[in-house]
């Protein structure tokens, strides 16, 4: 039987810590989700769901994007999966009696745990202006407060649009379609705080702005470099192609200022050896690299494989690239003793590295949030550009760029046109398709947006799913910027904290999730997603909505256009809401590479999206070739005493979706308010293991900002470096600290000082 969802809310500060874990998976992560998923799902609702999930017949699960091989084991899930799919499936609820009984200070005093806990929300409900309880509202009523707001703005741009990446491609493409027809670009995603950077920085040096190998070429690469990533809880399923990899002849070298279980060793669930077994040793080399310093790692490397006689494949870089002679001569100053104060590795470890970059031929570098949230993200991954082009290891099998996306469809959602600054081309076929004329002005971006509504230049607030009141910076400056909205408008699955940070009056519409059936005037409906390697899928939900009061996301927007729009528009919203057919044909004809997409995405598995280089070596740049950049090295300076600090997810969160308060490979137990240091660095400021600190960031312009009340966890962090969860350390991160050119919030490199409290 599921049990009831906690009605006190726990302590986080004070944890059992034990250390860190080895190896990640095996039995004890079975035993721990299936725990999970009868806690909340049942057992029988358990043996319903889990065995759809990720299937070619299934749904996708709403975790992560790693994407699935064309053959699938019949437990194509992992344990963070199951953790996501149980609290969407889950059977508690969250009814207009809840909200009868918990008015908004009451639930903003609680804990983001707590919130996600109770479950499902069943029905529309509605905060008035001065109100103190949220009260159950009518579909028809709720669309009518948000199109009077809408109507009544002074300008479409006083609107901002958010979208979380779990909306399936057809949602996302009729929002962005409706948020133009209204008249704004004002359309910020997750993607603004997470792969900004590497869209940014890809698109300029090989053309397209995603990854460039497809699942199979991680089966076939000889050497993969994972950097600024944990698999082990992030993206779990990914270890299993790192372990088939490793199968094949791979090796691994992992670049990370904390060892991560999974990373060391992997015991596979789906196999003998791997459930009662020793599992498979994944990492050949782990370069513990000081924060920040990774461009510098990179630009070693470019000078000494440049310097080694033979190493550079020179017919790919004379045929296929640009800019070589001004990247080299830059490569070449890079300096040795500059190099190790940059990453604070040993000299032989670097050299262990060439001597493994230069016998392969088929490399992949993987990243993820710990290279795309400094300030000098961009300049980074573009260095790991030059180091793949330097030996022709983009456009061939088994080699490439791998940005490993977060959330199941984030990058659907772009391709399907959810972006504050969209290409002429695709505003110029919305415009032929549809009959109106998009607006043309950049819109705002997460960073921009907040600052939008802090100052009053934006008064709406409507966000398709997601939690942004917690995944954004600043927690102070965000909160009263959207305390200052006229209306704020969440569609949501489940209770989280942006829906107790108001405007003056609020409305939280309940939606499906991936694992609901949804039938609609013609039957019964899927939707599609893109994973993070580019392959469009169908997904299928099967079981019995939490109420009959949801809607689904597509019908949700279609409505909301209707009644916004009116008359002036000659979209046909409503045959869109009743057969999900006539909205992927349109997407066929506005958006590239889905021609033909009712049929492509009706096969099992769905289809590759082309991607120039990957397929044909052509790099759609300004030069009409990849280019090779130089960009000065970049790496954070620390004062006498004080840290360096990344923020991180623990093994029982989700990005802002905190599942339970353990975080097992690293050995916390029962409580998130913790501070991982180095015990050479705890000891020369005075910190034992367990004593109590306030976190404090300090700024060039004087500023501090603080986050009270952790407890100090001696850990084997790299030296000078620190680490703390989000979105509880989100306090410490200023909106205007932010990545040069993709302006994403830097959250993995904030210098801190700590200071002690009194037990």
């Amino acid at each position: 039987m599921a049990t009831e969802p906690p009605t006190s809310d726990p302590a986080q500060d004070a944890p059992e810590v034990t250390g860190p874990r080895h190896a990640a998976a095996g039995l004890p992560a079975v035993q721990r989700s299936l725990r999970m998923a009868h806690r909340q799902m049942g057992v029988r609702r358990t043996a319903r769901t889990l065995f759809r999930v990720n299937q070619k017949e299934g749904f996708d699960c709403p975790g992560c994007a790693w994407p699935e091989a064309d053959k699938r084991h019949r437990a194509e899930f992992c344990e963070n999966g199951v953790k996501a799919i149980a609290e969407e499936a889950t059977e508690r609820r969250v009814t207009p009696a809840f909200f009868a009984e918990h008015g908004v200070a009451d639930l903003a005093g609680r804990s983001g745990y707590w919130l996600g806990q109770q479950g499902r929300i069943t029905h529309p409900m509605y905060l008035a202006d001065g109100a103190t309880h949220y009260e159950p509202v009518s579909w028809e009523r709720a669309f009518d407060i948000i199109a009077g707001e809408l109507q009544g703005l002074a300008s479409p741009d006083e609107a901002v649009f958010y979208t979380s990446g779990r909306t399936s491609n057809e949602a996302a493409f009729l929002y962005q379609l409706f948020a133009r027809e209204f008249g704004t670009n004002n359309l910020p995603d997750c993607s603004n705080m997470c792969h900004e950077s590497s869209g940014s920085a890809l698109g300029e040096t090989i053309g397209v702005g995603k990854g460039s190998v497809l699942l199979e070429d991680i089966h076939q690469a000889d050497l993969i470099i994972v950097a600024g990533q944990n698999p082990g809880t992030n993206h779990p399923r990914m270890l299993s192609a790192l372990e088939k990899a490793k199968q094949s002849g791979a090796r691994i070298i992992t670049v990370n200022p904390l060892p991560e279980a999974g990373l060391e060793r992997f015991r596979n669930p789906q196999t003998p050896r791997g459930l009662a077994g020793p599992g498979t040793a994944l990492t050949d080399l782990f370069l513990q690299i000081r924060l920040g310093g990774d461009q510098a790692l990179f630009r070693a490397l470019n000078r000494l494989v440049i310097e080694t006689e033979g190493a550079v494949d020179e017919t790919f870089v004379r045929e296929h690239t640009h800019g070589y002679e001004q990247f080299a001569t830059a490569a070449r100053t890079a300096d040795r003793d500059e190099t190790l104060r940059a990453t604070g590795l040993d000299p032989a470890d670097i050299d262990r590295a060439l001597e493994m970059v230069l016998g392969s031929q088929r490399i992949i570098v993987c990243w993820a949030m710990g290279l795309t949230q400094h300030k000098h993200a961009v300049p980074t991954i573009k260095e790991i550009v030059n180091f793949l082009l330097l030996r022709g290891n983009i456009g061939r099998p088994g080699a490439g760029v791998c940005p490993v996306r977060g959330h199941s469809n984030v990058q659907g959602d772009r391709t399907m046109g959810i972006f504050e600054r969209p290409a002429p081309a695709l505003l110029d076929a919305i415009e032929r398709e549809f009959g109106f004329a998009p607006p043309r002005e950049h819109g705002l971006d997460v960073v921009r947006s907040i600052r939008a509504l802090r100052d009053g230049n934006a008064k709406v607030f409507v966000a398709m799913g997601g939690n942004f009141v917690s995944a954004t910076p600043d927690t102070d400056v965000t909160e009263a910027a959207m305390r200052r909205a006229r209306l704020t408008v969440h569609v949501s699955t489940k209770l989280n904290r942006s829906h107790v940070v108001t405007g003056a009056r609020a409305l939280i519409l309940p939606t499906l999730g991936r694992s609901d059936r949804d039938i609609q005037h013609s039957g019964p409906q899927f939707v599609t997603v893109e994973d993070s390697m580019g392959m469009v899928h169908a997904s299928r939900g099967r079981l019995e909505p939490a109420s009959d009061q949801l809607l689904s996301e597509p019908a949700i927007v279609c409505r909301l256009a209707r009644r916004t729009l009116g008359e002036r528009s000659s979209t046909p919203w409503e045959e869109f809401e009743k057969d999900y057919r006539r909205i992927r044909e349109r997407i066929s004809r506005v958006i590239p590479g889905f021609d033909d997409f009712e049929s492509r995405v009706s096969r099992p598995g769905g289809f590759a999206l082309a991607h120039a280089p990957r397929d044909e070596r052509r790099f759609p740049t300004a030069t009409g070739k990849a280019n090779f950049t130089a960009a000065p090295v970049e790496y954070p300076r620390v004062p006498e005493g004080r840290l360096l600090l990344q923020t991180m997810r623990s093994h029982d969160q989700y990005n802002t979706t905190i599942y339970g308060l353990d975080d097992h490979y690293r050995g916390i137990k029962g409580g998130r308010r913790v501070v991982l240091v180095n015990p050479d660095d705890a000891r020369t400021l005075g910190l034992a293991d367990g004593d109590r600190t306030d976190i404090v960031s300090e700024w060039t312009d004087g500023t501090e900002r603080r986050a009270p009340g952790f407890r100090v966890v001696h850990y084997p962090t790299a030296r000078g470096c620190a680490a703390a969860y989000y979105p509880e350390t989100n306090v410490l991160v200023p909106l205007d600290h932010v990545a040069d050119t993709s302006n994403t919030p830097v959250s993995k490199s904030l210098v801190v000082r700590l200071e002690s409290t009194a037990p």
